[in-house]
């Protein structure tokens, strides 16, 4: 097949989405497809179609040149529409495209509604569902009308006044988070109420809207639905700290247990209230859940992601391995189901 294999961009997560990318792409290329690296803003400007998808390949040197414009990022946002220069062309070309994409305009549905009115055939859920499961206060509020349980919290806008946390609903500890982000970036643990006004602080510096929700004490889940079907359960225990961006793609700075370490009745609750929150967000092909579970073994869906990283520490893939599957089998059963749909 032909592919592009879509990453960068210019979330906060663009660094993560050309590791994702990167690893897709040499996997696909591996399994024979003429998979190719492009970054969906930055584009490729010399590229044609008719030549784009040729055996002969660098990879190092796609990487190369869509990392060579990170320290020109903000210059160009400013200038020119989001698509880079031939995106949309190699798109149309190749038979399907791979979304390594990861945050803002990438899983928020943008870009997925562009390809729909195009005719595109890519991977992962529609612009509905990715819209959904972004917006983690739509999310929680659908999660709530589905029964699908969710931890308590409110919703705090950057020109809203700002009440203590004692007197907020939510009380401390609390986790306070952007409402569309990814990664962990912005997300702060507050246990006192100077942490409580600093992490709002240091969260409206990424968007406008902040989630504070009650703060789960317990062990952290993630789990992997694929085509309507959940792989298992693997447990995140960071070292140190929480699940924040660095323990999430720092090598060795978190014990990842797949399959968790669970009693059967606790992997099926837990795999079951992941579907749930899989359907009720309207996901399509695949997608990763993320679950708390306090000392009283309550559940509690935090968010879904709707394009999972696939980086070498990523968690779908390590739950696709739990099952017996590979990396690149992993990556073209994404495509499958995708296509599929």
């Amino acid at each position: 097949m032909k592919i592009v294999v879509l990453a960068g961009g210019i979330s906060t997560e663009r660094e993560v989405s050309i590791v994702s990318g990167t690893q897709v792409c040499r996997a696909l290329r591996s399994r024979g497809h003429q998979a190719i690296l492009v970054d969906v803003f930055c584009g490729l400007a010399e590229a044609q179609p008719e030549t784009a998808f040729e055996e002969e390949y660098d990879l190092k040197h796609a990487v190369a040149y869509i990392e060579a414009f990170n320290d020109r990022l903000e210059d160009m946002k400013g200038r020119r529409e989001f698509f880079g220069p031939g995106v949309l062309e190699l798109c149309r070309a190749a038979d399907t495209v791979f979304m390594a994409l990861h945050g803002e305009n990438g899983e928020n549905g943008k870009i997925q509604a562009a390809f729909d009115l195009l005719g595109i055939r890519y991977t992962g859920s529609g612009y509905l569902g990715s819209a959904l499961a972004m917006d983690k206060e739509l999310a929680k509020q659908i999660f709530r009308e589905c029964h699908v349980p969710t931890p308590a919290g409110i919703v705090l806008r950057r020109n809203e006044v700002r009440l203590p946390a004692a007197e907020n609903g939510v009380g401390l500890p609390c986790v306070v988070k952007p409402s569309c982000g990814g990664s962990s970036v912005g997300v702060s643990i507050a246990h006192t109420e100077e942490e409580y006004r600093q992490a709002l602080e240091d969260g409206f510096c990424y968007e406008d809207v902040m989630i504070v929700e009650r703060y789960i004490k317990g062990r952290e889940f993630s789990v992997g639905v694929v085509d309507g079907v959940v792989y298992p359960v693997i447990e995140i225990a960071p070292i140190q700290g929480f699940y924040d961006y660095t323990n999430k793609y720092q090598a060795g700075s978190t014990v990842e247990t797949c399959p968790a370490e669970l009693p059967e009745e606790l992997t099926l609750r837990m795999q079951d209230y992941a579907l749930q929150a899989y359907r009720a967000l309207r996901l399509e092909s695949y997608g990763r859940i993320d679950v708390m579970m306090d000392e009283e073994n309550n559940m509690y869906c935090l968010e879904a992601n709707t394009l999972p990283g696939m980086t070498p520490t990523s968690l779908l893939p390590q739950e696709a391995a739990a099952l017996g599957m590979d990396f690149a089998a992993l990556c073209e059963k994404l495509i499958q189901v995708s296509v599929r749909s």
